[in-house]
């Protein structure tokens, strides 16, 4: 009963931050719209991007606990694999990779076609909006 309910959380937890996530595509969508682009509000654009990506990786933590529950729900054996309830940060604390495995975790998560796609579009078409293909960047 307890991986039951662990999975219950977690799911909801995965699920809103796929909500966040998307919520920072209309933020910067919104940027680009209302305001003139200038360099600040691409890097602003960029900032959410990378604010994405770090949710994502976060969120893909969550995925790799819920895999560990959800194979201790189908052994219904609450210790298979390790996977007691309510083990989301000891697994992460005893897996934790150091900083540069970190960093590739964030950048892997910022090059994903799904997270990168609208961040991409939104700051080329910022980009050609300030006319920057013309050399007025520098």
């Amino acid at each position: 009963m307890d991986l039951q309910q662990e999975w219950l959380a977690l799911q909801s937890k995965f699920e809103a931050y796929e909500f966040v996530a998307w919520a920072n595509k209309l933020a910067a969508l919104l940027l680009l719209a209302q305001l003139h682009p200038g360099r600040l509000v691409l890097a602003l654009v960029a900032v959410l991007w990378l604010q994405e990506a770090v949710l994502k990786t976060f969120q893909s933590r969550l995925g790799a606990r819920l895999l560990t529950v959800e194979q201790g729900l189908r052994r219904d054996a609450p210790d298979a694999y390790g996977a007691g309830a309510m083990q989301l940060h000891s697994d992460w604390q005893a897996a934790r990779p150091g900083t540069f495995k970190l960093l590739a975790q964030v950048l892997s998560q910022l090059l994903r076609p799904t997270v990168a796609f609208s961040y991409v579009l939104l700051l080329g078409l910022g980009w050609v909006r300030m006319g920057l293909w013309t050399g007025a960047w520098f």
